[in-house]
């Protein structure tokens, strides 16, 4: 088990403060001191180095983990020394440093450069102590930061495809996280923005100058690191080549595979990404502007059905802390954008199309012309007296494109997707709320300037496939063909 190091913690009030708590945690503990009085530490777990913690080949001595490191002396002077040590020796580990006594304004300038949290007497307080060391929020936002500002080129945050209010807002407000630590960074995205809520967001908030479209996954060859928000792994809901190595996750929906990366965030007991990033200012101690804010909270909104779906105690506790600086005007015109007639035809054309089965609606549209539609449609289709799930799709560009939704415990929606469709496409999502993306590969081409067909060959499939893992239930017996065998064989029984 990693150790919490103490560099300079004698046996005074901040260094039995900070044993005790981290021994609450059921932490071990690494005291590195000259302190003569070290000696009257009386708790198990303690291991006592008598040395200069300022000693760097003392610190590099230590073979075990550790997992944060408190620079603890009366002197400020002191401090800066030690840390200057430790920050060579423990690149990648969060330093919370005390200023100590009357520091210069040179001595406070050093330790903010050195630690990434630094404490004056005032703040250095037994439950102040206890969050900026122990907490997991505040370990796990100076990791973040221990990490950003090592990157010397431009951070490339990247959204997942298409993105919505939760990708937008939680992209946007991580690059300037990263940019109040003095780092070069920005939101960027392949597709296009094209719900009419999205669009306002983006519109109303003036946010247009914080992202940027990339055409080519080339481009994101440029970045000197790269973040995922909202998604976990590149070539799965963005266009980046999978062998992308990714220095920063930050996601709420459970990852359809194995997820690697240097500060690695998936939580998918959270409602929404926005909520993990506002976790994240709020640990930092960095305030978002009122857009920002704004943009923040509307994306907990939309990915938790304000509040009724898939939420938990940090998404109320996240809107709690941003409502105090956002403009409800301004909110209030992004929730009620005006809705496009192809956004119309699409809800419509769900409607018609739409087929319930024993509580659950499937509808295939056909060709999308606006994909952000099958969402709504639905959302909509769900508020039919009777149905407990809907699953929506359509085709455009090669692509089908499908959203479902669940109400209830009796089913999670999102691994049934995953059973369903990831052995010929992506899939995931939560409980409630779910989607997958299909190639089509050659039966594009064979049905070429055909919709009727394609539509008829696809939703047998598409449908069938659903069906049928819902019978099953268990993955352990679900034997579904792979593509492209049952498109051939839809294809061949037309």
């Amino acid at each position: 088990m990693a150790s919490r190091l103490l560099l300079g913690c004698g046996a005074g009030t901040v260094g039995h403060a900070l044993v005790e708590l981290a021994r609450e945690q059921d932490d071990p503990v690494h005291v590195v001191t000259l302190d003569p009085e070290q000696r009257e530490f009386p708790q198990r777990d303690v291991t006592i180095t008598a040395a200069d913690p300022a000693d760097r080949a003392v610190l590099a001595g230590i073979d075990e983990p550790v997992a944060s490191v408190f620079i603890g002396t009366d002197s400020a002077e002191r401090n800066v020394d030690i840390a200057r040590a430790a920050s060579e020796v423990f690149e990648a580990t969060p330093i919370v440093a005390y200023a100590g006594h009357e520091p210069t304004e040179e001595e406070r300038e050093t330790l903010d450069r050195l630690a990434g949290t630094v404490l004056d007497p005032v703040t250095a307080l037994r439950e102040h102590t206890a969050e900026a060391v122990v907490g997991q929020p505040a370990e796990r936002a100076r990791h973040l930061r221990s990490l950003l500002v090592g990157i010397e080129g431009e951070l490339g945050v990247m959204l997942h495809d298409n993105p919505d209010p939760d990708a937008i807002a939680s992209g946007i407000g991580l690059a300037r996280l990263a940019r109040s630590v003095g780092v070069d960074a920005g939101a960027y995205y392949f597709g296009e923005i094209s719900h009419q809520q999205n669009r306002a967001l983006v519109n109303v908030l003036d946010l247009e100058d914080d992202l940027a479209e990339l055409d080519d996954p080339a481009d994101a060859e440029a970045f000197d690191a790269i973040a995922l928000v909202d998604h976990s792994l590149p070539s799965v809901n963005d266009q980046l080549p999978e062998e992308t190595p990714i220095d920063v996750v930050i996601d709420h929906h459970p990852s359809p595979g194995p997820v690697e990366a240097r500060h690695l965030d998936v939580r998918s007991e959270v409602g929404s990404t926005c909520t993990m990033i506002v976790e994240y200012f709020d640990a930092l101690e960095i305030e978002p502007s009122e857009e920002l804010a704004t943009a923040l909270l509307f994306g907990i909104r939309t990915d938790t059905a304000d509040f009724s779906r898939g939420v938990s105690r940090l998404d109320f506790d996240a809107a709690e802390t941003l409502l105090p600086r956002v403009d409800t005007d301004v909110l209030d015109q992004i929730e009620r954008p005006t809705i496009s007639q192809e956004t119309f035809e699409t809800l419509a054309r769900a409607i018609r199309n739409s087929r319930v089965e024993e509580g659950v609606c499937t509808s295939c549209i056909g060709t999308l012309r606006d994909r952000d539609a099958i969402s709504q449609a639905a959302d909509r289709l769900l508020n039919m007296e009777g149905v407990v799930a809907t699953l929506v799709y359509g085709f455009v560009d090669g692509t089908v494109y499908i959203s479902a939704r669940a109400r209830g415990s009796d089913l999670d929606i999102g691994e049934t997707l995953r059973e369903a469709f990831d052995q010929i496409g992506s899939a995931g999502g939560h409980a409630g709320m779910a989607g997958a993306q299909i190639p089509l590969g050659f039966l594009g081409e064979e049905t070429e300037n055909d919709d009727e067909l394609l539509t008829e060959i696809v939703r047998e499939v598409i449908d069938g496939r659903f069906f049928e893992t819902l019978s099953v239930r268990d993955p352990e017996t679900v034997r579904l063909a792979d593509e492209p065998d049952q498109w051939r064989s839809a294809l061949r029984r037309r």
